[in-house]
């Protein structure tokens, strides 16, 4: 484990840098880190300043996150996932292999991102892909997200949508099954954490 850094805690009960083969590599972990009990992070997982999670997190390896991410408690993410800064993802959340997160992402509590179209058939015909989230994305709570669906920069997917099918950008995704819509003008802020303000002042977004 690599940390080099001040101000990281782990907590009683976590574990970090399990491996999954002998020859993974270390866990990269920067300043400001707070790893709550019952945490398990993999080997090759590479973390950025001001991460933390809550309590039971699964993050497994080739795992990149950027800074000041925070992962919700009994969330789990599968390994080969790439995560920019300022994300928040809450509670009970599902992030499986190859999937992709851009920048002031919100992804709210009981989501699940899925990467298998046939799960468990025809292994042999087609490869994993998880959904691409641009920047400023939010799902709020419960959303499914189907496998390599990409939901375009600043749009905003309601309580409980299923989503199949790509979104455009600045979209309001929202009842079953689910539909397009434009994104309203009180939607169009950029997702923005009261604890970020001072990270973001010169953001063109903010």
């Amino acid at each position: 484990m690599g940390t080099g850094e001040p101000d990281i805690e782990i907590q009683p009960g976590a574990i970090v840098g399990l491996k999954a083969k002998e020859e993974a590599g270390p866990v990269v972990i920067r300043g400001r880190t707070r790893i709550r009990s019952g945490s398990v992070i993999y080997a090759d997982v590479d973390l950025g300043k001001d991460f933390q999670t809550g309590h039971n997190v699964t993050i497994r390896g080739h795992t990149t996150i950027g800074a000041h991410v925070v992962v919700g408690t009994n969330t789990v993410l599968e390994g080969y996932v790439e995560i920019a800064d300022f994300v928040k993802i809450e509670s009970n959340c599902f992030i499986p292999t190859h999937v992709k997160i851009g920048t002031r992402v919100f992804i709210g509590p009981g989501v699940t991102l899925t990467n298998d179209r046939y799960p468990l058939k025809n292994r042999d015909e087609y490869e994993p892909e998880g959904p691409v989230l641009e920047d400023g994305v939010t799902l709020a709570a419960g959303v499914v997200v189907m496998p390599g669906v990409r939901i375009g920069r600043g749009s905003f997917v309601a309580a409980g949508a299923i989503v199949t099918k790509d979104v455009p950008e600045m979209s309001l995704v929202r009842g079953l099954p689910s539909r397009i819509y434009a994104l309203p003008e009180h939607l169009r802020e950029f997702n923005i954490a009261l604890s970020w303000r001072g990270f973001l002042k010169n953001s063109s977004d903010q």
